[in-house]
């Protein structure tokens, strides 16, 4: 533990004189009104009653929202105020977090499974948009893109001619949002003395796994369906077991209007497309070996799912293929982690996928009969 001198005396720090230390930390932000917030079980049901987490709340007007210039936002006002120092070397402690401010943790939780999932960013490159509703049921909206609907094509009107209609309707099923959820386990005993920089990291870690859940579940939408009678186009390569240059021409080709800039792919597809001749060049190797970020075959993205069949590739454009719909946002089970310190809580979320313009997603089968 660092020291400091008093009267000449080398004595350790104790938490509450850190504590004073991290609120100085707080820099030029104002912690007055963060001073006259109590959090307790009741704020997190407010919270929850209003749909919105602990930091949308307090950034809300009757509580403390930040200015423009403020260098942190309310939730980190509220760990400022408490003297919660949660990174760099003086991190504090699980334990001395508890003692500090036990209501803060479950939103700190929160917080950091987000970051965790931000560090899977090629899931928010699969969504084109994102939906929030109070049901566990949705129904997404229909066009009809056929070529045969002329009413989406472009062609001159003259005086008493009928104006082209583009029909937006609704999908004749709701999709079911299901619940998915993952305890997360651990006694107090085992974490009171870790560092919450080093707590982190497993949340982190939690987060990073979820998303890449959610990877899979977008691409079993894709190529299922969302039980609409939606499920992807197939188009099948020249022969079966071979994947050449060519019918990557040609599935690129198949998607026009739309543009194929994603491909969802197993990781033993994506050696194989990456061993290709045409995306071996001295470029693209050089692009993978410095900065690991995979070639763009075609111009699209590729995103590893090792949940799709090695045998197919997955093609999207991301603008207009899968809409996320979230029917209850990620939470934790704040009481348990509150009055329990842990043990066992779960972290819950109720996420769906629809597809938007069936069109707008093809697959690739390389293995066929």
């Amino acid at each position: 533990m660092e020291n400091y001198m008093i009267d000449d005396l080398s004595v350790p720090k104790s938490f509450l004189e850190m504590v004073e230390e991290d609120k100085v930390a707080g820099g030029n932000a104002d912690l007055s009104r963060a001073a006259q917030i109590k959090i307790d079980r009741d704020t997190y049901l407010e919270a929850q009653a209003k749909g919105v987490s602990l930091s949308e709340l307090l950034e809300m007007e009757e509580y403390d929202p930040s200015p423009a210039e403020s260098p942190l936002d309310a939730f980190e006002r509220q760990l400022a105020y408490h003297g919660i120092k949660v990174s760099g070397k003086n991190a504090i402690t699980v334990e001395q977090f508890f003692q500090g401010a036990a209501a803060l943790m479950p939103e700190f939780i929160m917080r950091e499974i987000r970051r965790g999932m931000e560090l899977r960013p090629e899931y928010n490159r699969l969504i084109a948009t994102s939906s929030q509703i109070r049901a566990s049921r949705y129904t997404p909206l229909y066009i009809n893109t056929s070529a045969t609907d002329s009413g989406l094509s472009l062609r001159p009107i003259g005086e008493g001619v009928e104006i082209p209609q583009i029909n937006i309707t609704e999908q004749l099923n709701t999709i079911t949002v299901p619940d998915y959820g993952v305890a997360l386990k651990a006694s107090y005993k085992t974490l009171r003395h870790r560092s919450t920089a080093q707590f982190k990291v497993v949340l982190w870690y939690i987060g990073f796994r979820l998303q890449a859940d959610k990877v899979a579940l977008v691409a079993d939408v894709i190529q299922n369906g969302d039980g609409n009678d939606n499920a992807a186009a197939v188009i099948n390569t020249d022969g079966s077991g071979t994947l050449d240059y060519d019918d990557f021409v040609k599935f690129w080709v198949e998607f026009a209007p739309f543009e194929m800039n994603t491909l969802i792919c197993h990781k033993d597809m994506i050696r194989t497309i990456l061993n290709l001749s045409e995306f071996k060049d001295p470029l693209a190797g050089f692009k993978f070996q410095s900065s690991g970020k995979l070639v763009n075959p075609l111009g699209a993205s590729l995103v590893r799912c090792d949940e799709v069949a090695d045998d197919l590739i997955i093609g999207m454009d991301r603008r207009f293929a899968v809409e996320e719909v979230i029917s209850q946002p990620l939470m934790v089970e704040f009481d348990k982690i509150i009055e329990q310190k842990f043990e066992e809580a779960v972290i819950s979320e109720s996420v769906g996928y629809a597809k938007i313009i069936k069109e707008a997603s093809l697959i690739l089968d390389s293995v066929y009969s």
